[in-house]
Formats: structure tokens, sequence, C-alpha cells
């Protein structure tokens, strides 16, 4: 494919300093997030603000649970499962030690109190028993949670369990924590659990007191999940949204759970105080001509936001370019790449997105020119 107006050194130093994308920033130290492993991410674009040790394998406790909500919440949204569901306990999410909420074999709960008391309590045995009504048992909803881990590029992560219990194996990253953090949150319903202080199941005789204490002291929090055990440390999953701008900070194997509430809030205000959307214009795309085609060009499309995360201060200076192809073959699929669509600030790029064939272009042949023929024949008479 040739490009317009560049030259193939050009195009390449393009290529590789898009890889990164990274977005020049006054740091923030390592001495200043006090946690061994941690990242904090923009989850709309999966940016990486800040990173230590975010791909190192370690257990992440309780925090497990958020890729249990995800496909409890999956299922909600499908219909597999509802709110109003009554379901039993089992012996085996019955015999769960840690952080419970005392659940007896037999045990009738609605899902809507086992979500809470999974999300409020981080409940052990709660989680369980939603997994067996999804999937059936507790191994096929694993199962399908290392299934949904790849879908969402967690390639670092392996679930033994679905409630985070320490167990041999089973094993994650700040980074996929962050991965499935942001996909949590793109179903709201979750909030309704998450920003909960105080609230109660079984007809009000117990009580449900939500394990983060951020969501009492931290401006624009929106959850999401702690985690506690021997081997884990002290972890977190906190997000937050402030104006258009929500953040996922991860703090994995903290000694205390202060300093994980810490470590997650000195993530959470460096990524307030130093990042914002801009709104670049729009770059005109154009067309495409097209060689030996029914038609002689092709329109493109591109699907990229309006909105584009660079450093506050520097929204004015983001500059959009498009870069096309000079023509292709028939025949074009719609959907077919065609250029790209990239944005700079200060001469990096900070974001890149497809641009491709709005239409399909079918090859002209003797039988695509004689219906053209007939179309225009029928059309005269």
């Amino acid at each position: 494919m040739r490009w317009k107006t560049k030259a193939i050194a050009t195009l390449m130093a393009a290529v590789l300093a898009a890889v990164s994308f990274a977005i020049p920033v006054s740091a923030i130290s390592d001495e200043e997030v006090t946690a061994p492993s941690a990242v904090l991410m923009e989850p709309g674009t999966g940016r990486v603000l800040y990173e230590k040790n975010a791909n190192e394998l370690r257990p992440c406790a309780s925090i497990t649970k958020v890729m249990t909500l995800l496909l409890v919440m999956e299922a909600l949204e499908t219909g597999r499962i509802s709110l109003e569901d009554q379901v039993a306990a089992s012996a085996h999410a019955a015999s769960m030690g840690g952080s419970d909420i005392w659940l007896e074999e037999g045990e009738v709960m609605s899902v809507n109190d086992l979500i809470k008391a999974t999300v409020i309590m981080s409940a052990n045995d709660a989680a369980v028993v939603l997994a067996e009504h999804v999937y059936g048992t507790e191994d096929e909803f694993v199962q399908q949670m290392n299934i949904r881990a790849k879908q969402l590029g967690m390639n670092d992560t392996t679930f033994k369990n679905c409630n985070g219990l320490d167990e041999e194996g089973h094993l994650t990253t700040a980074h996929d924590v962050a991965l499935m953090s942001a996909a949590l949150i793109k179903h709201e319903k979750i909030f309704d659990y998450t920003l909960t202080w105080i609230d109660y199941v079984r007809d009000g005789q117990t009580q449900l007191v939500n394990t983060n204490k951020l969501i009492r002291s931290y401006k624009g929090i929106t959850g999401l999940k702690t985690g506690t055990t021997g081997q884990a440390g002290s972890c977190i999953a906190a997000t937050a949204k402030r104006d258009n701008l929500s953040l996922v900070a991860v703090v994995l194997g903290s000694s205390t759970t202060d300093e994980r509430f810490a470590a997650a809030a000195t993530l959470l205000d460096y990524g307030f105080a130093n990042f914002a959307f801009a709104t670049p214009e729009m770059p005109a795309l154009g067309t495409v001509s097209v060689s030996n085609g029914i038609q002689g060009e092709v329109q493109t499309e591109c699907a990229m936001p309006a909105e584009v995360l660079v450093p506050k201060g520097k929204e004015a200076a983001v500059a959009g370019e498009v870069e096309l192809s000079e023509g292709v073959q028939a025949p074009v699929e719609k959907g077919q790449l065609l250029g790209k669509v990239r944005y700079r600030l200060d001469g990096e790029v900070i974001a890149e997105y497809d641009i491709t064939a709005k239409d399909s272009v079918e090859e002209i042949h003797f039988g695509a020119v004689f219906m053209i023929l007939l179309r225009s024949l029928f059309h005269w008479s």
C-alpha cells in the first residue's frame, strides 16, 4: 500500500512511535506508591498512566471477585439469571472460610442479596453461590472466568477459584486487574452495590459494611473491590470519576489496609491532577480511488472517539493527521483497512485509529457490467 506524501522512513518512525503512545507528563515516583505492584489506567482507552511492577505475577485475594461479578453482570444482562432469582446454598458454598455471611447449606437468598454480600462484605460463600447459579458448578464458572480473562487480554492471569482464597497457581497482575475492572464498570448497575456503605440481608438480621473505606473519604470514588489474604497482602482495585475522566487504580501486596487505601488515593490524585480529555478538530477523511472497480472510488470511515486523553494544559496542542492509501485494487471489502488517523502531541503519537472502507466495491467483470446496463435501461424506460 502506498501512502500520500510520506516517505517509508517517516512512516516507520510513526509506527514505532505509536507502539506505546506515551504521554509525556511529570512522573510520580515509586516511593510515593508504597505497594510493591500498582497501576493507574484510564479505562475507556486502556491507557496506562502509571505502573510499578504492573506485570508481576501476584495473588490478588478478593479482587478476584471483580471477574466473578463481571460474569454475573453479563449473565444478568443476557437474561441467564435475574436479580429476583432465589438460590439455595450448596454444601460446597457453605464450606468457604475467610470473609463470609455464614450461609448454611440449603439456605435460600436472592441474587440481589448475594451480590450485595459479595460486593459490600466480600463474602466468599455468597460468591460461590452466585458462581454455581450462573454455570452450575464453581469449577465450570472458573473455566469461564479464565476464558473471559483471555478475551480481555489478561494474558498473565490464572483463576483457580471464584472468590480469591489463597490457592496455588491462583495469580494475576496489577495490569490484568485493571483490565477486568475497566470491563466491570461498564455495567453501571454495579455502582448500586459498590457505593453502598451499609446494607442488610436476611430481612435486616445481617448487616453488611463496605470494606472499601474510600467510598466515604475520596471525592469521585465509584468502587470497586478490596481484598486481603496472608499470601496476597492488602489489595484494592479503586475506581473513581471526576467530570468526564474515569480512572482505575490497582494496588497489590500492601502491608496494611491503610497503606493500600493511601496508595490508591495517591494514584487517583496523580491521575486527576495531571490528565484531561481534549476535543481536537476531527480531520477530514476523504475517499480512496479504486482500480478495476464498478465504482471509481470508495468512501471511508473511522470509529474514532471525540475526545483524546492528554496531560492537563496541553488540550489545545493536539494535532490530527490522516494517512490514506492513494488507491486500491477492486474488489474492496466493507471494513477493509485503508489508512490511519493519528493524533500527535509535541510530535509524539498519542492515539491512532483505523480508517476503513465504508462500503464494498465489486471488481468489474462482464456480469457486473451487464447488470449495470440492465439497471440503466430499466431506469431509462
